[in-house]
């Protein structure tokens, strides 16, 4: 370990030891006030900022609230919204120049489309209106700071650009932020049809509930690995390469090698909620804590809206109306996602000729042709062409072979502008209405947990649900006509459990279909998260007599990987020779099982896992063409294997099996020495795993610039499957994913609740509210969840004062 690992190592802990633990605001002496006179404005309104950087909105009409919403949206996330409008838009060249053109053309070759008056009807009769005054709230912020240019945040002053003002259909059109499934999948899957067996891939993805897909008739599986770059170039964020020439060197987020059993970063969350009767404060609690891709600004933002009829607080995207993960007063709501199949990737026969068209039902039908200008930073324009199919756009054209390449997608129906579903469910007051809100539920998929102040708990799933009548959506299909989905699945016939009999639901993104359920004619989907997280919180909530909020904190934080639990029961029987492996197994069998950052034992597993262990038994358990191909590992099929390993390795499977464990376990150790240095009682999974929340423009700016942006590093505990998610990228072992905002609710007694988001509320690096939450989320810490105006007020650390522009005649 270098001189400098070890300097910021006792840095944090330094900068830990002194940081406030903010469990109470400390006293302070009255709140300064700002008053704005803002156009727009209805009737005069308020913002109070509490202690943790919570906007809490007042306004005396739904309308304004949606207004100061978007306002306040501005003035604390400004670059932020302004980013991702110009990313799913495909406007990023106009500031960031040449190298962002193909990005931008992949962006707006997956926008949304179609009929606008349906679109907007999807959400809700006021769904239209509430985005109207949300964009109107937004464009005041920027009229307020194009007069007054100061007040622009640091990305825009240094790089020279100015905000652009929205349209209310940017809300909605916008799609590609979203989380749908399974093109990817399908590329993958074809790809080790074409060199092996198709059997090969269960290796990779296992299939669940249990299912034997097959190639479908007319597909040669052999597909272009080009077909879906333009649909990862459209779904991306941005990175820039460097300061040196910045404007012509940008470059597309790399592609990141993740811990075994993820193909990408795992973006899923965990949600539990309890019933009085097992609650140790008599009434409900729910903890919702959504894992996303860490990043500075967070990805999530926490707000209440209060106005007439709606008094609503909770976390959601900035550039979003509403909150998605929360509570109204009446119900409470917390989400993970459920894992619909909502993507199919085509494949087309194109006319010798090389004209633009497809065999469709026996004919040549041509692709529609759009032809767009991209504006382009110091060049001229470029004009882009954009191709589509009766299917969605043409990711892909492949004249030497005649093909092409299309994705149908449940993002182009009216609906599925991600997470703006939630509008329909914020005025419900008990389980009928919000379920009914759930049954139009877009994207993504959800696993919804609910409570009430009526004491009921339930688990309610929603999303658009495709139904394909002769394949299962798990390999590409040919788009001559055969293979059409035939609508989608009532949004009621998804599954639900109100006021189960255990008195708690958990949720962590697993199988969890009900038993019984019709999977067989539904086909919703085949490819779920490894169940090891769910199993965790199963096992700690039905092992506590009464669940406290203090216990769901811990909970979220808790850091026991299953898969090891199970790994050290095959260690105590393996018999190695190999003194490397001997020395790996000791100290793994004597673990206590917790991937702490101060820990020598996860460190070793971590490495093990991550490195070591995945490979070896690829390369034990599939054909030499499919082991070449396959880079990750389903570990559900792995840890079976390992403890049942007769039915795939027959008669020496028990030593096929230890050799794959011994020979792992010497590699990992070898490992440890280089990364940890040759005395084990010295490593410490912090010393190698981290976690940095990065500004996507700092690579651009110097290193003092750097420092003010990006947040961290910070030595940091958890693995890809431990409750307190990390995903990783095993080749230096920084958290790219997990969960940033955390939120423990105890329903009916609001002010209880607990939450925290890292690095911090603003996305304005001069704010005092920019990283202020990370030494919290760090150290597993929250702060009160404040909602009674008179608790709000008693502690406000900035006001707001909004006055409409003129006095408004009465």
């Amino acid at each position: 370990m270098g001189l400098r690992t070890k300097l910021a190592g006792w840095l944090l802990l330094a900068w830990l030891a002194a940081a406030p633990a903010w469990s109470q605001p400390a006293a302070s002496s009255p709140a300064p006030s700002v008053t704005w006179r803002v156009a727009g404005l209805a009737e005069p309104a308020q913002i109070l900022v509490d202690p943790w950087g919570v906007p809490h909105l007042y306004a005396r009409s739904e309308d304004d609230v949606y207004f100061l919403q978007g306002f306040n949206a501005a003035r604390d996330r400004l670059f932020q919204i302004d980013l991702w409008r110009r990313r799913g838009l495909g406007r990023l060249a106009s500031i960031f120049g040449a190298n962002v053109v193909e990005q931008d053309r992949a962006a707006r070759l997956f926008l949304y489309r179609g009929d606008m008056a349906r679109e907007w009807r999807a959400y809700g009769p006021r769904a239209q209106r509430i985005a109207t005054r949300f964009v109107a709230g937004i464009n005041a912020y920027i009229d307020l700071v194009g007069s007054d240019p100061a007040r622009l945040p640091f990305e825009f002053s240094h790089f020279g650009y100015r905000p652009e003002k929205w349209q209310p259909d940017d809300v909605v059109r916008i799609r590609s932020h979203g989380l749908t499934r399974n093109a990817a999948s399908e590329i993958w899957r074809a790809a080790v049809a074409c060199r092996s067996e198709l059997k090969a891939d269960e290796v990779r993805s296992a299939l669940s509930p249990p299912w034997q897909t097959r190639v479908p008739e007319g597909l040669d599986p052999c597909i272009a690995p080009e077909a879906l770059r333009v649909l990862g170039l459209a779904t991306q964020g941005l990175v820039v390469g460097g300061r040196e020439g910045w404007r012509s060197s940008l470059e597309t987020a790399p592609a990141v090698a993740l811990a075994d059993g993820e193909a990408a970063p795992m973006e899923g969350s965990n949600a539990w909620v309890v019933a009085p009767a097992r609650s140790a404060t008599g009434r409900p609690i729910l903890a919702s804590d959504p894992h996303r891709l860490h990043a500075a600004p967070s990805l999530r933002y926490i707000v209440h809206l209060s106005a007439p009829g709606l008094d609503v607080i909770g976390g959601g995207e900035p550039s979003l109306p509403g909150v998605s993960i929360g509570h109204n007063g009446h119900i409470a709501f917390g989400l993970t996602i459920f894992a619909i199949d909502q993507e199919d990737l085509y494949v087309y026969e194109m006319p010798e000729t090389g004209a633009m068209a497809y065999r469709y039902h026996g004919r040549w039908e041509p692709m529609r042709k759009l032809i767009e200008t991209v504006e382009v930073r110091g060049q001229p324009p470029r004009r882009v062409e954009l191709l589509f199919s009766r299917h969605g756009p043409v990711t892909h054209v492949d004249t030497a072979a005649r093909r092409a390449y299309a994705v149908r997608s449940a993002w182009f129906e009216p609906g599925m502008a991600p997470y703006l579903g939630s509008l329909r469910y914020l005025h419900a007051k008990d389980f009928k209405a919000f379920r009914a809100a759930m049954s139009t539920w877009g994207a993504p998929a959800e696993n919804q947990v609910y409570a009430d102040v009526g004491g009921h708990i339930a688990w309610v799933t929603g999303g658009l649900a495709p139904k394909r009548p002769n394949w299962d959506g798990l390999l590409p299909v040919p788009g001559d006509g055969r293979y059409e989905w035939a609508g989608f699945w009532p949004g009621t016939q998804l599954p639900f459990v109100l006021d189960p009999e255990a008195g708690w639901i958990a949720s962590a993104n697993e199988l969890n279909l009900p038993p019984g359920y019709p999977y067989r004619e539904k086909k919703l989907g085949f490819e779920w998260s490894p169940a090891s997280r769910q199993q965790r919180l199963a096992e700690v909530l039905a092992g506590l007599p009464k669940v406290s909020l203090e216990d769901s904190m811990r909970l979220q934080n808790d850091v026991l990987p299953v898969p090891a639990r199970r790994l050290q029961a095959l260690l105590r029987a393996l018999k190695a020779t190999d003194p490397r492996a001997v020395a790996a197994a000791r100290l793994l069998v004597g673990w206590n099982l917790q991937a702490s950052a101060d820990s020598a034992g996860a460190a070793l597993f971590e490495v093990w896992w991550s490195r070591h262990l995945g490979a070896a038994f690829r390369q034990a358990a599939l054909p030499a063409a499919a082991a070449a191909l396959i880079r990750s590992t389903d570990t559900r099929l792995m840890l079976a294997t390992l403890e049942q390993p007769a039915p795939r390795w027959g008669a020496d499977a028990t030593a096929r099996r230890d050799a794959v464990l011994e020979r792992s376990l010497a590699a990992a150790w070898d490992d440890m020495l280089q990364l940890g240095g040759a005395d084990p009682a010295r490593w410490q999974w912090g010393r190698l795993h981290h976690s940095l929340f990065t500004h996507p423009l700092a690579n651009a700016t110097d290193a003092a610039n750097q420092a003010r942006l990006n947040v961290g590093p910070w030595p940091k505990g958890g693995g890809s499957d431990t409750v307190n998610l990390s995903s990783y990228d095993p080749g230096n072992f920084r958290q790219v994913a997990g969960p940033s905002f955390r939120m423990v609710l105890d329903v009916g007694a609001w002010d209880n609740s607990r939450a925290v988001n890292a690095p911090g509320q603003s996305g304005d690096p001069a704010s005092p509210f920019y990283r202020d939450l990370a030494p919290l989320w760090l150290r597993g810490e929250y702060f009160p969840l404040l909602y009674s105006r008179a608790r709000i007020e008693a502690v406000v650390a900035q006001r707001f004062e909004l006055l409409p522009a003129q006095p408004q005649p009465r």
